[in-house]
């Protein structure tokens, strides 16, 4: 156990003996999972999930990579529309840790580790623990272990609860977050307990089954860290810290996946590709991972498409951009409407300044997949790069008008407009970068210069002004803790 985390298990306990020495005079205090939802509201976890997120982003723990969220978020659909409340607003994203784990945070906001999607060894069990934490949101087991203060305010509600989930992901951070929490002499827990876990295991594996994913993979999954954990001595997988795993339960899911029956699933190609460029950018040495690579596939990359996609990965990564070109040229002569192969392919040509093959690969790959982030963030940014920043405003702007939430997509759009003389929309867009992670003062400063611009139509000042009142309205709630 590192220093961060005695220091954050000492907080914890000593906020849970607080609380029940004086649990008399908490009785009357608001129960997120109260089942009448008269106290705490669909309107209300909505601004609590939006305020946990801009604190993760505030600690740089999201992978901002649209096309790995993307996959995340199809595997996502195929599951929630099989859950026990599948019209809820799920969200899913990657966190940019090597660590295995996941968890589920308000208004349905899940989050699987980059460590975890690499664990996986098939997309069955990816899916399990993906099934597992929905479980948690439909069930509204983190609503019902989650309680707060009625004066507790949104951000600092926020803030105590991404504590206690970055806690698991980077303990300096965690601790960092759950000091400030306690300096507003806060109390607050999250306990899963076991009858909590068995319920998302069995809610979980029944979603597994409906979806057309082997039941057996929540099985195999823990049965496996199971087996791995005497591998990591006094530091086992953070999955296991969080979600703890006993021969009882591994044979309590067999049991419950024996009752469904037996199907051959296969992978979804995009699981595998995934996951090949997830270990390609977390590689330290790409150099000497090439080099075995070669060693031991030869200067095909491989037998599978997964394993060439790879190696066209790695050979950009070393900067041997003629060689990746060619496997992916191949890839794609085989593929040719994969979304992966097109965007390896056209990031290898603009990383080697091929401007006009790149938008060309970009342009055709946007008509196939129109609004796809994963694909208009790219474009824009080889529009911008090849001097053509007007018809990246553009793209990007259209984009963003559909609501979109991705803290990439506003720097790039201000950087567009403000380089197309687009100098309040450069502002407005910088302002959303800034309060999506969670830096209110910063975007409060954003449309302060927004609204100085002479000439503002009376629409968009009115609009910049509404924004500005609403962002400093939740500036004087931070301010009070």
């Amino acid at each position: 156990m590192t220093p961060a985390t005695r220091f954050i298990s000492g907080i914890l306990l000593s906020l849970l003996a607080g609380l029940a020495m004086a649990k008399s005079e908490f009785e009357d205090l608001p129960n997120l999972g109260d089942s009448t939802g008269q106290i705490y509201s669909p309107q209300q976890d909505r601004a609590l999930g939006t305020a946990f997120m801009r604190e993760l982003r505030q600690q740089d723990l999201i992978l901002e990579d649209p096309e790995v969220n993307r996959y995340l978020a199809s595997l996502g659909r195929k599951l929630t529309v099989h859950s026990e409340n599948p019209g809820f607003g799920f969200s899913f994203f990657a966190v940019n840790d090597g660590r295995i784990n996941a968890f589920a945070g308000p208004d349905g906001h899940i989050g699987a580790n980059r460590g975890l999607i690499l664990a996986a060894e098939n997309e069955s069990e990816l899916a399990a623990v993906l099934a597992h934490e929905i479980a948690h949101v439909t069930q509204r087991h983190l609503a019902r272990a989650f309680e707060t203060e009625k004066k507790l305010s949104l951000p600092t509600t926020a803030a105590i609860l991404a504590a206690i989930l970055i806690g698991t992901q980077n303990g300096e951070a965690g601790a960092a977050a759950i000091t400030t929490a306690t300096a507003a002499s806060l109390q607050s827990r999250i306990n899963f307990t076991r009858a909590n876990e068995q319920e998302a295991d069995r809610v979980g594996i029944q979603t597994l089954a409906e979806s057309g994913f082997d039941p057996d993979g929540m099985a195999s999954f823990f049965e496996r860290l199971q087996k791995d954990a005497r591998l990591y001595g006094a530091s086992p997988p953070e999955f296991l810290s969080t979600h703890p795993v006993t021969t009882n339960r591994i044979a309590e899911a067999e049991s419950r996946a024996s009752s469904y029956p037996k199907v051959q699933v296969r992978d979804n190609p995009d699981f595998q590709l995934i996951r090949a460029k997830l270990r390609v950018l977390g590689y330290d040495n790409p150099p000497q991972v090439l080099a075995d690579f070669q060693r031991y596939h030869g200067t095909s990359g491989g037998d599978t498409p997964a394993e060439r996609y790879e190696y066209a990965l790695l050979l950009a990564e070393n900067e041997k951009y003629p060689e990746a070109i060619r496997v992916m040229d191949a890839l794609l002569h085989a593929d040719p409407d994969r979304l992966a192969y097109r965007l390896a392919q056209a990031d290898i040509y603009q990383r080697n300044r091929q401007y006009r093959e790149a938008l060309s690969v970009y342009k055709s790959t946007n008509a196939l997949y129109p609004g796809e982030l994963a694909v208009v963030l790219p474009y824009a940014s080889t529009l911008l790069a090849s001097n053509q920043a007007d018809a990246a405003y553009a793209l990007l702007l259209d984009i963003s008008n559909a609501g979109a939430e991705n803290p990439q997509l506003y720097k790039m759009l201000a950087l567009a407009a403000g380089t197309s003389g687009n100098m309040a929309q450069s502002h407005t867009a910088m302002s959303q970068y800034y309060y999506l992670n969670g830096f209110t003062d910063k975007a409060i400063e954003q449309l302060q210069l927004a609204a100085k611009i002479k000439g503002l139509s009376d629409y968009l000042a009115t609009r910049i002004q509404a924004r500005l009142s609403q962002l400093q309205e939740l500036r004087k709630t931070e301010k009070l803790e």
